[in-house]
């Protein structure tokens, strides 16, 4: 049991986080909706009650043909998750938001039993043998990594699996499909961060995606592997070495930009560009950009485009995953497409082929809204299959 005075001092911990800094309209709802809490009020709130109170919205609003409320406490429930695997991990107190309802709830942080002495004397016991797994972007620890790599050209060591990493999503059937050309091979997994330093040259035509800002879809491509995969590297795209390219398979987050990248296998038909998906080779009905706007009647909801590129390695050897887009927050759409079992299960239907088995190279363009920097919303759009001869094709 939690007291007020507790909970006030963890909403307002909270409230004055770094995570909380940069969104004041999430910091107001937040409050508004402990407030209510605390006073016995929650159990009354309606999503009508919140759009007047915390958005200012006119008596004729209508919840079923604005969603304003719902977007926002999806997205306030990201930042509460984001704030508790970083800043919060040591918080006594747990606050949360049920799914459909408004109701905040506060419990003490479960305390971790104490394990047991060991009465088996230590000289009966085999040496355990080390147990390397990934743990990506735990606070800030790999993003101050990444910038010194940007930075210094520094390669990231692996991290010893730890036992407070998230839970995995679970291993369902879809997953093990998207997964197994990239994890069941004899070869390292080398997860690849596009950095400053090999950002496009032609600004124009493609932002830069750099290793700080994939950081999101990193740290949660890093809990989905744990546990699941050995020999995971981590490095950034100016640190990625040619005996990597080799001898590893390859997931690149960001814009593949890189000087050794840009040889590898290509022709591909999607193409990522400042203003979205270029489509090279239109099917009937299809536009020839997939392009980024302002989703209808709304300035705060993006409407843009992430790409999935599957390709053979260098020399035909491995595997590589490019997960690419116009903005960072397509990068971690791809990344939960590819990890989040809905969202997979949804890839593999429509990569299905009649015979049953999915296409060994392919490309995907998936459709994501956004708001404040984070997909709300991912869709499949079109997918291409890259034949074995096109794929192991050289890209100039």
């Amino acid at each position: 049991m939690v007291v007020e005075t507790d909970a006030q001092a963890q909403v307002r911990r909270i409230l004055e986080s770094k995570t909380f800094r940069t969104s004041e309209v999430h910091r107001n709802l937040l409050q508004y909706l402990s407030d209510k809490a605390l006073s016995g009020e929650a159990d009354t709130l309606k999503e009508y009650t919140v759009g007047l109170d915390v958005f200012a919205k006119p008596s004729s609003y209508d919840p079923r043909q604005e969603s304003v409320v719902r977007m926002h406490m999806a997205r306030l429930r990201q930042k509460i998750g984001e704030y508790y695997r970083t800043e919060g991990v040591d918080d006594p107190v747990i606050l949360d938001i049920p799914k459909g309802a408004f109701k905040v709830t506060f419990e003490p942080k479960p305390i971790a039993p104490q394990p047991e002495p060991e009465t088996t004397a230590v000289e009966s016991l085999p040496l355990p043998r080390p147990s390397y797994k990934i743990e990506l972007l735990l606070g800030a620890l790999l993003l101050a990594s990444v910038a010194l790599a940007s930075y210094f050209g520094l390669r990231l060591r692996q991290v010893e699996h730890t036992a407070q990493m998230t839970v995995p999503a679970t291993w369902t059937p879809e997953l093990r499909e998207l997964w197994a050309p990239l994890i069941t091979q004899d070869r390292p997994l080398v997860v690849c961060l596009a950095t400053e330093a090999h950002a496009n040259a032609d600004t124009k035509s493609m932002p830069s995606l750099t290793g700080l800002a994939t950081a999101n879809g990193a740290f949660i491509l890093g809990q989905f592997l744990a546990n699941r995969i050995q020999n995971v590297y981590v490095t950034g795209s100016d640190a990625l070495t040619m005996p990597e390219l080799t001898m590893g398979n390859v997931v690149y987050l960001g814009q593949p930009s890189n000087r050794l990248l840009e040889t590898l296998p290509g022709d591909q038909p999607f193409v990522a560009e400042a203003a979205g998906v270029r489509n090279l080779h239109p099917k009937s009905g299809e536009p020839e950009l997939f392009g980024d706007s302002l989703a209808p009647g709304s300035k705060q909801v993006i409407e843009s485009y992430a790409l999935i590129t599957h390709v053979p390695g260098l020399n035909a050897k491995g595997d590589i995953l490019y997960i690419s887009g116009s903005h960072t927050f397509d990068v971690t759409a791809g990344v939960e497409a590819f990890t989040e079992p809905g969202q997979a299960k949804m890839l593999v239907a429509a990569l299905r082929k009649p015979d049953g088995t999915l296409p060994r190279y392919y490309q995907i363009v998936l459709h994501v809204r956004s708001m404040d920097e984070t997909p709300i919303e991912v869709s499949y759009v079109t997918h291409r299959e890259l034949s074995n001869a096109k794929a192991a094709g050289r890209l100039h």
